[in-house]
């Protein structure tokens, strides 16, 4: 049974909006600084336009000062909408018949999203993993199915040895890679409430024995919790102790790595966790206990082809 994608698994939401009278230079503003590619313009709750990357390049090359032209001078006026509940083939079709790149998502009447070229191509990994391959046999190379997840980002880089996707073994090991950015440093100081100043402020964090800002170690030690969630199966903390032996620094790529050790009978078992450095250096050390429960039918689908109806 087939389980298509549909636009509002991939569409950018919530929608960058701007009125008609915006400047340019505000737009501008507001696109370099969210790391955006175009804004809708709306007024009143009506769709009007919407103002792209090349709208900004085509006004730049007409206008000698362009800054105060406002949006409702040189937006886009065909803009071409696509309902949320649409498949992602649909979408593409409508792009294509369009030739266009983004689309405006709605719900009903309401504006939920935008879909672009960028979204489907960037989500193209996920669809793939997430196909169901019947018949296959024990993969003893990297590990390239991750159907336990949500969701994967470009950034992120797992591989695995030794896996199963029925069974959990003595040897079976999962690597997971990402930059913790500044603003997964931020974030996580706003969930977790953990706000030292260490973290956060730097010139605070100059004065300390660090000389610099780190990466919280909670944070760190949640890149383990990553790669268990790559092993197949529900896996499920029963325990976790760790060792913090290096500081993190703010955007430098990290490499969590777990491997089971024991089978400790009734789908337990118990695993080294270590984190690692650019230079491979262990910065983390730590060992787990964890129950890894079998993968739910519900989890087990089958994507339609990203081009399908």
């Amino acid at each position: 049974m087939a389980f298509p994608i549909r636009v509002n698994d991939v569409m950018s939401s919530p929608v960058e909006t701007a009125s008609p009278e915006t400047t340019a230079s505000t737009a501008a503003g507001r696109c370099h600084a969210g790391s955006i590619g175009s804004l809708v313009v709306v007024e009143d709750g009506e769709v009007l336009g919407i103002v792209t990357s090349d709208d900004f390049v085509r006004l730049l090359s007409e206008e000698s000062s362009p800054e105060e032209r406002s949006l409702s001078e040189f937006m886009s006026t065909h803009v071409v909408s696509v309902d949320a509940s649409a498949t992602l083939g649909a979408a593409v079709e409508t792009m294509f018949e369009h030739d266009i790149a983004r689309l405006v998502v709605f719900d009903g009447d309401e504006l939920v999203g935008l879909v672009s070229t960028d979204d489907i191509v960037r989500h193209v990994p996920q669809i793939l993993q997430r196909r169901e391959i019947e018949g296959h046999e024990q993969q003893t190379a990297n590990y390239y199915r991750h159907q336990e997840t949500a969701y994967e980002k470009n950034d992120w880089d797992v591989e695995g040895t030794g896996l199963d996707d029925h069974h959990v073994n003595v040897g079976d090991r999962v690597e997971f890679s990402k930059t913790i950015s500044e603003q997964d440093v931020r974030t996580f100081a706003a969930a977790s409430g953990d706000t030292n100043r260490l973290h956060l402020d730097e010139e605070y964090a100059s004065q300390t024995r660090f000389g610099r800002r780190i990466v919280h170690g909670t944070l760190v030690g949640g890149l383990i919790s990553a790669a268990l969630a790559r092993f197949p199966g529900v896996t499920i903390y029963i325990s976790q102790d760790l060792s913090f032996l290096k500081p993190a620094d703010i955007d430098v790529r990290l490499t969590a790595v777990c491997e089971v050790v024991e089978d400790l009978g009734r789908n337990k078992y118990q695993l080294t966790t270590d984190v690692l450095n650019e230079d491979g250096e262990p910065i983390i050390e730590g060992q787990a206990a964890v129950l890894i429960d079998e993968t739910p039918e519900t989890g087990q689908v089958t994507v339609e082809a990203l081009a399908s109806g």
